[in-house]
């Protein structure tokens, strides 16, 4: 079967297209005929051996943490009516996805719903039921001012409907017009975080400080966020594309009355990760979200996505088809 590669750490040209057997599947575990696999940015980090937390694997590697597509086959103990059923799934210790079969555990399988595509479901399948974590731990509710880092990502563009369907007033911060367009369709003010000053121009399109800040790039970006942020206000950290994830010092916050949901929240999010994807994708199917999708490119061309990923010149979430 075909496969892509991480030979050895270092720039995209490292993943290489070449063969594999096809793997078998375990008690417990099923094979799935991948249609999908998705790339969250965590994976290009880990394949120029930085991690911003998750172990690093040890090349030569298969990426890929999640996939959708058919059960084409099942391990002892597993159900027979999953064969043939179309399901988004992580893959067995997170690897092994960007290939065209991949082994999952079967208690990992979430059933695609009726008119959903195979596409959504797997641009869903992390991030939806990750969104849905953030939103529901900040509480975010009708009338809140809340900032939204990378509006125009997978997980941001996700974050900001939630927001929005609230009742919530939403400014989403990303880099370039193409992804401020993006922002303003989906209905948030816009702002260029590429710009001097832009944490005050956030603050200056609501009036005040947020009452809620999704931080998913750390940094300098992150700290001017965290300014940003009004007294007695969330400050919700989920990732570090800038390399580094925002840390408050406790003192900082409590002066301000902040609370902080650092990105150690994410460790949490394991438990019903399951439903909140589900959760995700009957959203998506019944047409309450939509998963903004940038890139779909044949999986022999992963290297061109990562690329294009770490450029960020690519809006919403990067798929595989395979």
């Amino acid at each position: 079967m075909k496969v892509v590669r991480v030979t050895r750490f270092g720039d995209p040209g490292v993943l290489v297209s070449g063969e594999a057997p096809e793997p078998a599947a375990g008690p417990g575990q099923v094979v799935v005929a991948v249609a999908v696999a998705e790339i969250n940015f965590v994976e290009t980090q880990l394949r120029r051996g930085i991690t911003p937390g998750p172990p690093l694997p040890e090349p030569p590697y298969v990426p890929g943490g999640g996939v959708a597509g058919r059960v084409a086959a099942i391990g002892d103990g597993v159900a027979p009516e999953w064969l043939g059923r179309r399901v988004a799934t992580g893959t067995a210790d997170r690897l092994g996805g960007n290939a065209e079969r991949a082994v999952a555990d079967v208690d990992d399988l979430v059933p695609v719903p009726d008119g959903l595509g195979l596409p959504e479901a797997a641009a869903l399948l992390n991030d939806g039921g990750t969104a849905l974590g953030l939103f529901e731990g900040a509480e975010v509710r009708a009338g809140d001012r809340v900032l939204v880092e990378a509006a125009a990502g997978g997980l941001g563009s996700l974050l900001v409907q939630l927001a929005l369907s609230a009742g919530a007033r939403v400014v989403g911060a990303a880099r370039g017009e193409a992804k401020l367009a993006l922002v303003r369709e989906l209905g948030a003010e816009a702002v260029d975080y590429s710009a001097p000053g832009w944490a005050k121009q956030a603050v200056d399109a609501t009036g005040a400080g947020f009452d809620v800040v999704f931080d998913g790039v750390g940094g300098e970006i992150g700290r001017a966020a965290f300014g940003a942020t009004a007294r007695g206000g969330r400050f919700s950290v989920h990732g570090a594309s800038s390399g580094a994830a925002t840390v408050v010092p406790p003192d900082e916050a409590a002066e301000r009355g902040v609370t902080v949901l650092g990105i150690e929240q994410l460790m949490g999010f394991g438990i019903g990760a399951k439903e909140r994807a589900l959760r995700a994708m009957e959203e998506a199917a019944a047409g309450r979200i939509r998963p903004v999708i940038g890139q779909r490119p044949p999986l022999e061309r992963a290297a061109d996505a990562h690329a294009a990923m770490e450029s960020r010149s690519v809006v919403g979430k990067t798929l595989l088809i395979v």
